[in-house]
């Protein structure tokens, strides 16, 4: 264990520095290196923390949601700017508390659930996403209000399975990437304002959330061998 610990240290700090490296050349390739920059870097060290179980995933989280509520909004996606601000911000903060009082050696216990779980998420997912949809397809100047509720309704149910310690979480966020991607390929072929930095983190998502499924499902596997010591 006294050898493992560095190497996994050295992990993270390597993973780290190349998250930065890849922002400032995104930033600077898409001439966006204030906020898309930022954005970009926030958003992979939110998912990447995560994805090992690192409390402090969530002081990344409230950047992202932050920018990318600001991006949306001169976007005309009202619905992920409002959600931003007013849902998702608050989220990382309890999520933090929520981790905070689960930790375990630092790194949070993992569950999972089970099949009527599924379906209860499906169900609301579903039903959240049209009464969302059609709200916002009554804003003037709203764009791809469905996609827009969709992604809203969807990625506000993985941040609170995340809060809640369900590796899950990482099922319903390979999900929301599609309908995410979609979103700002529509956007970058337009040439809307800072779109081409948000498909680029909506890529790093997806890839990060690939990681984060693998990585939970063991860590949840740990947790349970250790709950039966």
């Amino acid at each position: 264990m006294k050898i493992k610990k560095p190497i996994k240290y050295n992990k993270e700090i390597l993973i780290t520095l190349l998250c930065i490296i890849i922002s400032i050349v995104c930033g600077l390739i898409t001439n966006d290196l204030l906020v898309g920059g930022i954005i970009l870097l926030s958003g992979l060290l939110n998912s990447y923390y995560a994805s090992i179980g690192k409390i402090y995933n969530y002081v990344f989280g409230a950047i992202y949601c932050l920018l990318s509520g600001y991006v949306s909004f001169i976007n005309g996606l009202y619905g992920i700017a409002i959600l931003s601000l007013l849902i998702y911000v608050p989220s990382q903060i309890q999520g933090y508390i929520s981790w905070k009082k689960n930790i375990n050696k630092d790194e949070v216990e993992i569950r999972g659930f089970t099949l009527k779980n599924s379906i209860i998420i499906t169900l609301s997912c579903i039903i959240g996403s049209l009464i969302l949809g059609f709200l916002l397809s009554k804003i003037p100047g709203q764009q791809l209000a469905f996609l827009d509720s969709s992604s809203n309704i969807i990625n506000l149910c993985g941040i609170i399975l995340m809060n809640l310690r369900f590796k899950e979480c990482w099922t319903v966020w390979l999900f929301n990437n599609t309908i995410d991607l979609s979103i700002w390929i529509i956007n970058a072929i337009k040439g809307t304002q800072n779109s081409y930095m948000m498909l680029l983190v909506s890529i790093g998502y997806l890839l990060i959330n690939i990681y984060g499924l693998i990585k939970w499902i063991k860590m949840e596997r740990k947790s349970k061998v250790n709950n039966n010591v």
